[in-house]
């Protein structure tokens, strides 16, 4: 059985019956909590200060920290979900003895809000206030759902054929459930309409969202010490002079250099899209590629549906243009010396490009042509493939079959001339949507060669000719132990591999051929005969685009949307960015990761994952020229980006009490507990605060003595001890955290994290939340459907894997039963008339003794899985078997005739009440 489900036993204990069909226990446990969250509220249960023995030595502290929300929205389930993770440590560590911090703030920088407040303005302007939109016809309507109805299947259709991924909603469609997305509408949802036009105002957004949060968070019960939360962005003075403190000194450490950098880029946007200003595709970087240049020779089989082609080249020669090309993209230059042949999609639209920078005409894909359009030709010149930037002039539009059957010219190849031959399975969104094919290494394209021999019609209905296809046998060209010259061969005939339809098959091929030729293989051709290919790849790539044969072009790793809506590109483009992957900084932060001393990441799967990152994560834009967020303080022109503001603001809440104070989100002067002004906020003032070596400035406005209460309480708290957070955010935010850390701290590396906790997204009933479908929860109406402990309840029993948990609602309805059942069988018991049954002194029995035992293995059971973050199994224990322990006591007494031991009932029910307190703190 795994670990993970409970057992029988336990899945029947307490929890009997179903929830009620009234609400009366549920709103008995929704009124208790309100009492005790008032209780919290007047005794500010929760505001965490440094605390000392009577010889002034700091007393155990915890401080655990959670990604600051994004405030375009209410807070859903999938945020309650991970808050819990943070919410039961911090008061677990608290009923351990330990001063335990749990501090919170929203996070508002970047491009939603703002794309967002620009959607509904355009709205409000083309349909008025409130807005009559056209759908509201229901024969419009009608017809707008069935032109995207039919849209979308057409794009189904046409990603089936290219290979591309189905079904492919955006986040924005699976929310709202329909293709007709007004932001006025969700709007709507979440606010009064007659507030709604105040939202094209983007500061607004910061003003009303993040108060609820506030207040959504305290119904949930986590536990904040609200003194301080903040905003982020220039809104908040504060929190902006402490981000562009933090940006000057990673510039004075040459952390932060400019210079022209690939990134994914919006060119409907006009800037870098990064994770944060995503719809679709968070995560995806740029993937390089090398552009192989096949000369397309004149047409010699006269077929008539060459005549555009011999037109162009005709064109091209006439104007004194160099040569009309088609460009596959690859990531295998070195294996170019086995070329046999081109291929291209027979249905696939291509265009002939002008290339200003080499003077000549590229075949390729139109969104290729896109991206290719945003790239530098030669960085050091500062030359762009094309003259305006994002802008490229097609000179004509052919089919992939008007492409077939065309002799062309491949640089490296053994062959003088090869053709370009149909590929049915090629994606037009991937690459340029021309491949070339090496037979020899590459599994399909062996397959493809292979079939268009072997079958003469399935040749002919695509008008490829004998001599285009029979005189090219496979060219030997690289040599791996166990597998020979031709390993595509090799594993195609061990795996039975007969049609390009064995796409399993093909994909084990290709995988298991590409690393083995990678890792083991020797090139045996060319130059660099004898050398593995790991080395010479390299080498046989530069001198490719040395001698004008290939260029190097490159897009996102999949497909990226912006919150514009805009297919993004990878472009070349003037930016300042952050050099993560410097050899010495990315050493630095991997011996802290790898050292189970220092940190510690609560799952193997988890270390591997920020190993991996690591060894990946490379020059990272951190600016861009528009939206939300802190102008970068020696160049104002640009503003910090989402992903870059966030990295070590968990030092800030260490201040930011001094600073902001409670109900003061936004950082306004007039309401700081210590009266300061932004303006004294220097670059001297934190460097005395947060780093070591630094005196108090001279002529500072702020009294020294709340400086260095400020420095001593940064001191306190600081390493943090642990940061929760899903899984999604390892390869960007938490890495870059790291990172970070490791900067600003460089000699204090006993200040970098100890510990990150991530876990899996959460489901609802199995299935993942959407609207559509009716089970996308926001946390309030959670709340209100089930408790605040209820709810928790659920959530800890949802999982605590990477894997995807699983809220179950039926879970959050026995829960109202067990909870509301066992207060009432404990106060009957030990408060009502039941106590007088109880025996109290004397010796205890043998039961009571075996009792008292489970008790005590336990609490100390449950300890060691809500340590160790194992919350489900903390419930388990904690809950289930001490039910069962508890109802097995009680089945004996009364089968025996010997009431129950008052002591014994008192230490179970205060015991089991500790237990649950992290997971239901009210009950």
């Amino acid at each position: 059985m795994s670990p993970d489900a409970p057992t029988s036993e336990m899945a029947s204990i307490s929890l009997q019956g179903t929830a009620p069909k009234g609400t009366a226990k549920r709103d008995a446990l929704v009124a208790a909590e309100l009492e005790v969250q008032a209780l919290w509220e007047r005794e500010k249960a929760f505001e965490s200060n440094p605390l000392f023995d009577a010889h002034g030595e700091k007393m155990d502290k915890f401080i655990v920290t959670f990604p600051y929300p994004y405030s375009n929205g209410n807070l859903h389930l999938g945020h309650a979900f991970s808050l819990t993770k943070a919410v039961f440590r911090a008061q677990f560590e608290r009923n351990r003895g330990k001063n335990s911090l749990f501090p919170f703030a929203f996070h508002c920088t970047g491009m939603p809000i703002q794309a967002a407040a620009n959607k509904l303005k355009s709205e409000i302007e083309q349909y008025g206030t409130p807005p009559k939109f056209p759908e509201e016809d229901p024969e419009i309507r009608a017809q707008m759902e069935a032109e995207l109805a039919a849209a979308a299947k057409a794009k189904a259709e046409k990603d089936a054929v290219q290979g591309g991924k189905k079904g492919g909603k955006t986040k924005l469609v699976q929310k709202t459930g329909t293709g007709i997305v007004r932001q006025w509408n969700i709007l709507k949802r979440m606010v009064p309409e007659d507030e709604i036009p105040r939202f094209a105002d983007p500061v607004y957004w910061l003003m009303y969202f993040p108060p609820l949060g506030v207040d959504h968070m305290k119904r949930f019960g986590s536990g904040v010490d609200w003194r301080r939360a903040f905003i982020t962005t220039s809104v908040n003075g504060y929190y902006d002079a402490f981000i562009r403190w933090q940006f000057n000194v990673l510039r004075e450490k040459k952390k932060v250099l400019f210079g022209k950098r690939n990134n994914v880029y919006s060119i409907l946007d006009g800037q870098v899209c990064a994770d944060h200003d995503r719809s679709e595709g968070e995560g995806v970087g740029p993937q390089e590629y090398v552009l192989i240049k096949l000369k397309v020779l004149a047409p010699d089989h006269g077929q008539d549906r060459h005549a555009k082609m011999e037109a162009l080249l005709k064109r091209v020669e006439y104007e004194g243009k160099k040569g009309v090309y088609l460009v596959p993209a690859t990531l295998r230059p070195e294996t170019m010396y086995g070329q046999t042949n081109c291929f291209v999609l027979p249905t696939g639209e291509y265009g002939a490009y002008y290339i200003d920078a080499t003077d000549e005409v590229f075949i390729m894909s139109a969104r290729s042509a896109r991206g290719l359009s945003c790239q530098a030709f030669n960085a050091a010149s500062n030359t762009y493939f094309t003259k305006e930037f994002g802008k490229i002039e097609c000179l004509e539009i052919f089919t992939g079959d008007e492409l077939l059957g065309l002799p062309l010219k491949a640089p490296n190849a053994t062959y003088d001339k090869v053709y370009t031959l149909p590929l049915l399975t090629i994606s037009m969104g991937k690459g340029t949507g021309v491949v070339t094919s090496v037979p020899s290494d590459a599994p399909d394209d062996y397959v493809a060669l292979k079939a268009l021999k072997d079958k003469p019609d399935f040749a002919a209905k695509y008008g490829i000719t004998p001599n285009m296809v029979d005189p090219y046998e496979v060219v030997p060209i690289i040599s791996i132990e166990g597998y020979g010259d031709a390993s595509a061969v090799f594993m195609c005939e061990k795996l039975g591999i007969t049609s390009f339809n064995d796409k399993v098959k093909l994909a084990q091929a290709k995988d298991e051929t590409y690393l083995k030729g990678f890792t083991s293989g020797v090139m045996t051709v060319g130059p660099y005969a004898g050398k593995k290919v790991s080395e010479a790849k390299p080498l046989i790539k530069d001198e490719m685009i040395a001698a004008n044969q290939a260029h190097l072009y490159f897009e996102p790793e999949s497909k990226v949307m912006s919150r514009t809506n805009d297919e993004c590109v990878v472009a070349s483009t003037d930016q300042w960015y952050l050099a993560y992957g410097e050899q010495s900084w990315c050493d630095a932060v991997k011996r802290h990761v790898l050292d189970s001393e220092k940190f510690n990441a609560y799952d193997s799967t988890a270390l591997e994952k920020y190993d991996h990152t690591l060894d990946w994560l490379k020059e990272w834009a951190c600016t861009r020229q528009f939206g939300l967020g802190t102008h970068l303080p020696w160049d104002k022109a640009w503003v910090i980006e989402s992903l870059s503001d966030s990295t070590i603001y968990m030092s800030y809440y260490t201040i930011s009490h001094y600073l902001q104070g409670e109900n003061n989100l936004n950082g306004d002067e007039s309401k700081s507990p210590e009266k300061i002004k932004v303006e004294d906020l220097t670059d001297d003032v934190f460097n005395f605060i947060f780093r070591k070596g630094f005196s108090i400035p001279e002529n500072c406005a702020i009294p020294p003595e709340t400086l260095q209460k400020m420095r001593d309480e940064f001191r306190y708290w600081y390493p943090m001890d642990l940061r929760v957070s899903a899984k999604d955010l390892i390869p960007n935010h938490l890495t870059m955290a790291l990172y970070n850390h490791a900067a600003i701290w460089e000699d204090e590396p006993e200040l970098w994290p100890k510990g990150y906790y991530t876990n899996g997204h959460i489901m609802v009933d199995a299935e993942k939340m959407s609207k559509s479908k009716g089970n996308f929860l926001m946390m309030l109406e959670t709340i209100e459907n089930y408790s605040a402990d209820a709810t928790r309840f659920a959530c800890a029993d949802a999982g605590d894997t990477l894997d995807d948990a699983n809220f179950s609602r039926d879970t959050a309805n026995t829960a109202i039963v067990s909870l509301s059942n066992e207060a009432a069988w404990i106060k009957e018991v030990l408060l009502g008339s039941e106590k007088s049954n109880l025996r109290s002194g004397g010796e205890l029995n043998f039961m009571d003794k075996v009792l008292e035992n489970e008790i005590n293995r336990l609490i100390n059971a449950t300890e060691t899985c809500f340590e160790t973050m194992q919350f489900r199994e903390g419930l388990q224990k904690g809950w289930f078997e001490m039910m069962i322990a508890r109802n097995e006591y009680r089945s004996w007494c009364q089968d025996s005739g010997i009431t129950m031991h008052e002591g014994i009932v008192r230490k179970w029910t205060e015991s089991l009440i500790i237990l649950i307190c992290p997971i239901c703190p009210h009950w």
